[in-house]
C-alpha cells in the first residue's frame, strides 16, 4: 500500500510548489488574460484550461525525472546528448530560456509599476528602482524554501483579490463552462492564444520545477504540483472574467475605471494591488529560474553554483538588470508584456520536445519513472498544440513581411501539415526507432 501523506505535509508541498504558480501569475497573465476577456469575452477561456492542464503534465514530468535520477533537467540533457553536440545543445537551450526570462522580467517590472501608478503619483523610475532593490534583497537570502513559502502566501492573497472581483461580473456560468470546454479561434485571436499558453506553460518553469524538486517523493510532488498549478489556473481564469467587464480598448486604467464604475472605488484599489503583487512575485521568480537553469546546464565538479555563489548570483543579477534597463527606457508596458508571452509561447515547443524525448529514454531512468502511454499521449497533445499555434504565428509574420495576401485558412493548413510531420517524427523516435 502506498504511503499516505499527512494533511500538514500535503499542504506544505502545495505551498512549496506555489512558487511555480507565482512564476506564471505575473503581469503577463494579468495583461494577456484580461485583454483576452476584454477583446473576446469568454471565447478564449479554453486556452487557459488547456494551458493549466498542460502545465501539470509537463511540470510533473520535469520534476519526476529529477527525483528519479537526482539530477537536474540540464544535467540529464547533458547525459542524453553526450559528445561534441552536448555543449552546443546546452548553450542554445540556455540562451533561449535566458532570453525568455529577460523578456518576462521586463514585463514583470513594468506590470508592477503599472499597478503602483494606479494608486500613487511617485516617480515611476524611483518605484522601479525600489522594486529592483526588494527583488535583489530577497534573492540574496539564498533560501529557496523561504522564497517559495513567501511567494505561496502572496499568490493565495492575490488569488483571493481577483476571485472576489471576478465574481461581481455579470456572466452565465453555463456559457463560461461551454467556452472552457469548446475551443474556438476567433479572427485576430491567434497571438493572444499563444500568449495565454506562453504565460501559463512558462518554459523556464520546467527548469525551475526540476531544480527545486530534489528531496521530495514522487507522490508528494504530484499532489503539491497539481493543486498549486490548478489554483494558479483558476486565478488566471478569474482574471479573464474580470477582463470581460471592460468596455472599449484595453488598458490598465480602463480596467481600473471599469471596476470602479461597476463595483466601487475599493475594487480599483484591489486590482492595483493585485497587479503590483503579480509583478513583484514574478520579478523574483524569473531571475531565480534563469539562475537555476544555468546551474543545471553548467555545474561541474570544479565550479560552484550554490545559491550564494558568484556564478548563481551573476545570472539572476543580469536578468534583473536587463528588466530594470528596459523599464527605465520607458518601454510601453502592455505591448511589451503581450510580446513577451508570445515569445515564450513560441519557445515552448522546443523545450517540451526535449523533455518528451528525455522522459522516454529508459537508459537514463529506472522502470516506473519513464513515461507511460497515457503520459506520452498527453505530452504529444501539448507539444502538437503548442507547435501548431507557434508555427501559425511565425508563418503569419513571414507572410506580413513578404506582403503576401495569404488567408488565415491557408496559414492554418500549412501549420497543421508541419505540426503533423513533427508529431509523426516524435512518435517514430519514441515507439518505432528503438524497437
Amino acid at each position: 500500500m502506498a504511503k499516505r501523506i499527512s494533511f500538514s505535509k500535503g499542504a506544505s508541498s502545495v505551498l512549496f510548489w506555489s512558487v511555480v504558480s507565482a512564476a506564471f501569475i505575473g503581469p503577463g497573465t494579468v495583461t494577456t488574460a484580461a485583454k483576452a476577456g476584454a477583446s473576446f469575452q469568454l471565447a478564449l477561456l479554453w486556452a487557459l484550461l488547456f494551458s493549466t492542464l498542460a502545465t501539470i503534465v509537463l511540470q510533473e514530468a520535469a520534476a519526476r525525472i529529477t527525483i528519479a535520477s537526482g539530477k537536474s533537467l540540464g544535467e540529464i540533457i547533458s547525459l542524453k546528448y553526450r559528445g561534441t553536440s552536448s555543449e552546443s545543445i546546452k548553450m542554445v537551450l540556455f540562451i533561449a530560456i535566458a532570453f525568455g526570462c529577460a523578456a518576462y522580467q521586463t514585463g514583470n517590472l513594468l506590470g508592477a509599476i503599472s499597478g503602483l501608478e494606479l494608486i500613487t503619483t511617485i516617480n515611476p523610475k524611483l518605484l522601479l528602482l525600489g522594486i529592483g532593490v526588494v527583488c535583489a534583497s530577497i534573492l540574496l537570502l539564498g533560501n529557496i524554501q523561504l522564497i517559495a513559502q513567501a511567494l505561496g502566501m502572496v499568490v493565495a492573497l492575490m488569488g483571493g483579490l481577483f476571485f472576489y472581483v471576478a465574481m461581481q461580473g455579470d456572466f452565465e456560468i453555463y456559457y463560461a463552462i461551454e467556452a472552457a470546454l469548446l475551443p474556438t479561434i476567433p479572427d485576430g485571436s491567434a497571438l493572444l492564444i499563444i500568449g495565454l499558453i506562453g504565460t501559463t506553460i512558462v518554459p523556464y518553469n520546467l527548469f525551475l520545477a526540476s531544480g527545486i524538486s530534489k528531496g521530495q517523493s514522487v507522490r508528494e510532488m504530484r499532489i503539491g504540483i497539481s493543486i498549486a498549478i490548478l489554483i494558479g489556473g483558476l486565478i488566471s481564469m478569474a482574471i479573464l472574467l474580470v477582463g470581460t467587464q471592460i468596455e472599449g480598448e484595453f488598458s490598465f486604467k480602463a480596467l481600473s475605471d471599469t471596476l470602479t464604475n461597476g463595483i466601487g472605488d475599493w475594487a480599483a484599489g484591489l486590482f492595483a494591488a493585485g497587479l503590483f503583487v503579480a509583478g513583484l512575485t514574478s520579478s523574483i521568480t524569473a531571475p531565480l529560474a534563469a539562475a537555476i537553469t544555468a546551474r543545471s546546464f553548467f555545474q561541474t565538479e570544479n565550479s560552484n553554483w550554490a545559491m550564494n555563489s558568484r556564478n548563481f548570483r551573476l545570472v539572476w543579477a543580469v536578468i534583473l538588470g536587463i528588466g530594470l534597463l528596459f523599464g527605465l527606457a520607458d518601454v510601453k508596458p502592455i505591448p511589451a508584456i503581450i510580446l513577451a508571452q508570445a515569445i515564450n509561447g513560441i519557445l515552448l515547443p522546443i523545450v517540451a520536445i526535449f523533455l518528451l524525448l528525455i522522459v522516454n529514454d529508459k537508459s537514463l531512468f529506472l522502470d516506473g519513472f519513464t513515461n507511460s502511454n497515457l503520459s506520452n499521449a498527453l505530452m504529444l497533445i501539448v507539444v502538437s498544440v503548442a507547435c501548431f499555434l507557434g508555427l501559425y504565428n511565425i508563418l503569419k509574420v513571414i507572410a506580413q513581411l513578404a506582403q503576401a495576401t495569404t488567408t488565415s485558412s491557408t496559414l492554418y493548413s500549412i501549420a497543421a501539415i508541419l505540426t503533423g510531420f513533427i508529431f509523426v517524427g516524435l512518435v517514430w523516435r519514441i515507439y518505432i526507432s528503438k524497437k
